[in-house]
C-alpha cells in the first residue's frame, strides 16, 4: 500500500510508489559450493558507495514523513533484555498495535489507515503472552531461537527450541548460525545446520541471523548469505544486536546484492532484516534507500524488509511530530518504545 499524510500547511504528502505484494518464497536449493567459491567483494567500492549513499539519496518534508511512516510498518519491535517481564511484553504489544498514537495519527491526517509495526520480537518465554496481547491485530510474533545470541548450544537443543516456539504460536523464528562454520569455511556444515532449522520451523517464516560483526570480512558475509539462502531461509538478518558491530551500510549492501544474485540464479525471493544499532530516523531512511536502490520497491514493504529495533520508533515519532506540529517532543514522551 502507499502512504499519504498531510503537512502543516495542508498540502498532501506525496505517496511512496506502490509496491508489488511480494512475500518471501525460498524453498532452497541443493548445496552447491560453486557459487560460494565465486563470491568476490570489492571492499573499497562497497565502502565508497556506503559512504556516499546518505548524501546522494535524501528525502525532505512530506516525502520524508511518508518514508518514515512506511519505516514504522517495517519495524520488528523488539525486547530482548535479561529483565524482560510479561508486563513489559504486553506494553510493547500495545505499542505495536498503535505505534504512532491517536494524537499523532490525527495530526498527520492518516484517517482510517491502519498503522502497525511489522512484528513483535521476544524470547521464547514470552511468545504466548505476546500472542495473547496481539490477538486479532494480524501482527506476527517473532521468537529468537537456537541458543540466541551465541548459537553454541547442542544442535538437538537448538532444534527443540525452534519446535517449542512454533508450538507456542510463534509466526516467525529468528535463528542464529554457528559463526565458526563461516570462519573455518565449513559451508556444507553451515548448510546442514540452517536446513535443519528450516525443517523445524514448519510453516513459520525463518530469519537467519549471520552475526556479521563476528564474520571478519564482507566476503564471509556474502558467502554465509548464499549458504543460508541455499538452505531455504526466508530472510537473512545482519545481527543479534549483541555483537560489538551490528548493522552497517556496507554489510547491508553486501547482503542485498547476494539476495539479488540468488534471485537471478534461482528465481527465489528472500527478505532482508538489518538489526542492532538502528536507533535514529536517519538510520532507518538510509537502510530504506539501500532497499530501494539495490532490490526495488517490493523490498520497501514489511513482507520483505524488517528492521530489528527497540529505540528506533521513539525517534521516528519525534521526527513525525516535528513535521506535523513544528515542535520536537522529548524522548521520555515515547519511553515505551
Amino acid at each position: 500500500m502507499s502512504t499519504t499524510v498531510q503537512s502543516r500547511d495542508g498540502a498532501a504528502i506525496h505517496r511512496l510508489p506502490n509496491a508489488a505484494p511480494l512475500q518471501p518464497y525460498n524453498p532452497g536449493i541443493p548445496f552447491d559450493p560453486e557459487p560460494i567459491g565465486r563470491v568476490r567483494v570489492n571492499l573499497a567500492a562497497v565502502e565508497r558507495r556506503a559512504a556516499t549513499l546518505p548524501g546522494r539519496r535524501t528525502v525532505k518534508k512530506e516525502w520524508q514523513a511518508a518514508w518514515l511512516v512506511k519505516a514504522v510498518e517495517c519495524i520488528d519491535l523488539t525486547t530482548l533484555s535479561g529483565d524482560d517481564t510479561e508486563g513489559r511484553v504486553r506494553r510493547l504489544c500495545a505499542k505495536a498495535r498503535n505505534p504512532l498514537g491517536d494524537e499523532l495519527r490525527e495530526a498527520l491526517d492518516l484517517g482510517d489507515r491502519q498503522i502497525t509495526v511489522g512484528a513483535v520480537c521476544v524470547y521464547h518465554r514470552f511468545v504466548e503472552a505476546a500472542k495473547e496481547a496481539l490477538k486479532g491485530s494480524g501482527i506476527p510474533v517473532a521468537a529468537v531461537s537456537t541458543g540466541f545470541p551465541a548459537g553454541l548450544s547442542p544442535l538437538s537443543t537448538r532444534v527443540a527450541e525452534i519446535e517449542a516456539s512454533v508450538a507456542a504460536g510463534a509466526d516467525e523464528i529468528d535463528v542464529v548460525i554457528t559463526r565458526e562454520h563461516v570462519l573455518r569455511g565449513e559451508w556444507q556444515a553451515l548448510y546442514d545446520e540452517v536446513a535443519a532449522f528450516k525443517a523445524a520451523c514448519g510453516s513459520a517464516h525463518m530469519k537467519t541471523i549471520l552475526g556479521t560483526g563476528d564474520l571478519r570480512t564482507l566476503r564471509n558475509v556474502a558467502r554465509a548469505s548464499w549458504v543460508a539462502m541455499m538452505a531455504g531461509t526466508d530472510f537473512i538478518k545482519t545481527s543479534t544486536g549483541k555483537e560489538g558491530v551490528n548493522a552497517t551500510l556496507p554489510v547491508a549492501l553486501t547482503m542485498t546484492r547476494a539476495i539479488r544474485a540468488y534471485r537471478e540464479a534461482t528465481g527465489h525471493v528472500v527478505g532482508f532484516k538489518p538489526a542492532g544499532g538502528i536507533s535514529t530516523a536517519k538510520d532507518a531512511l538510509n537502510f530504506q534507500f539501500v532497499m530501494k536502490e539495490e532490490l526495488g520497491n517490493p523490498w520497501l514493504e514489511p513482507g520483505l524488509f524488517r528492521m530489528g529495533a527497540s529505540s528506533l520508533l521513539a525517534d521516528i515519532e519525534r521526527q513525525l511530530e516535528h513535521f506535523a506540529t513544528g515542535r520536537y517532543a522529548s524522548f521520555d514522551h515515547h519511553a515505551i518504545a
